[in-house]
């Protein structure tokens, strides 16, 4: 006999927004499966914010989400909306919902994600769930974001292949990582990869301190091989610029080659991994905290309530109040941190 449930919700939407990450589409069919067990209907949203105002929506069944958990991207598709920053463009976007009759709505996503969902429920009568989906790991009120896992494992394998090349001709190697103001990701695979440095947004680097004494360390040790993981926004502590433009020309991994080039006289490759980082089928981990997070937003919904984040802590997925949870800063991992500051002298 099939369980009968009371909820409070009877028709929710569900959207992705912002940067892609692997395990979104794991999430997207733990929504679905979820609330049609539940007899939830589900309205599919395409492009985010901007498909919810310009109602570039579908009815969802179980058909429409099989065989995508092991498929990176979002089936959803996704982006940024400008508009949707605007009362004029929620206010269209909360037209859509009323003409589909929507009680709630799911939104995979980062921080502005879950800004826009605030947004929009604190303008109009709308239930929403925030789902962190993001490979920085910068949402500060959950452990773990999906996408996270995948996009280490994808940059720790290209490292692996170019540490290869790399001590073949005792070349020293800077590797530019995704992370433009937060370094989680660099840190971990620098973790993971045994990097000479590392080089994160959350402390501005100095030269002579963070890169050229690690170099030589690891020289006079033997080693002809030396590595550099650099986040994407990892600054200069001279100039302590957010923005990679104002410190100098050049990506931030290309600013420290060329100071290691200068300085060191060593002949520095720069590889910046980029969106690479972003793709991939879902590692095992990313499709199953995917679904786990899934399950429970729309038992969020079901159950009344709004303006919740679905956060992984302490091993357990649970919901908490997006305000509170926005307030929660992104910080470093301390027992990372502390272990590469005893195998590199970094940090």
């Amino acid at each position: 006999m099939k369980k009968v449930f009371t909820n409070a919700v009877k028709r929710i939407g569900i959207l992705t927004s912002g940067g892609d990450a692997p395990g979104m589409n794991a999430a997207v069919r733990a929504v679905v499966r979820t609330a049609i067990y539940r007899g939830i209907d589900v309205v599919g949203i395409r492009r985010g914010w901007n498909g919810l105002i310009n109602g570039d929506v579908f009815h969802m069944t179980t058909g429409d989400v099989a065989h995508i958990i092991n498929r990176g991207g979002t089936i959803l598709n996704t982006a940024r909306s400008e508009e949707f920053r605007t009362p004029e463009g929620r206010k269209l976007a909360y037209r859509t919902c009323k003409l589909l009759g929507l009680d709630g709505l799911v939104a995979i996503g980062g921080d502005g994600t879950f800004a826009g969902c605030l947004a929009l429920s604190s303008e109009y009568p709308i239930s929403v769930v925030g789902i962190p989906g993001t490979i920085d790991n910068d949402i500060g009120c959950s452990h773990y974001c999906i996408g996270y896992d995948t996009a280490a494992n994808t940059a720790i394998d290209a490292i692996d292949k170019l540490r290869d090349t790399m001590q073949a001709h005792e070349r020293c190697s800077v590797i530019e990582v995704m992370g433009h103001r937060a370094g989680n990701l660099a840190l971990y695979v620098g973790l993971a990869t045994g990097a000479t440095a590392v080089l994160v947004p959350e402390r501005p680097w100095d030269f002579e301190k963070d890169v050229a004494e690690k170099i030589r360390s690891a020289r006079l040790a033997g080693r002809t091989h030396f590595m550099v993981v650099c986040a994407e926004g990892a600054k200069r502590k001279e100039d302590g610029s957010l923005d990679n433009e104002k410190v100098g020309d050049g990506s931030a991994g290309q600013q420290v080659a060329d100071l290691i080039r200068k300085e060191l006289f060593l002949d520095p490759r720069v590889t910046v991994l980029g969106h690479v980082q972003r793709g991939g089928s879902p590692s095992a981990r990313d499709r199953v905290t995917a679904t786990r997070m899934g399950y429970f937003a729309v038992k969020a919904l079901a159950e009344g309530k709004t303006n919740r984040v679905i956060v992984h802590q302490e091993g357990h997925i649970t919901d908490i109040d997006m305000v509170e949870g926005l307030k929660m800063k992104n910080k470093l991992n301390a027992d990372e941190q502390e272990v590469l500051e005893a195998v590199t002298g970094s940090m």
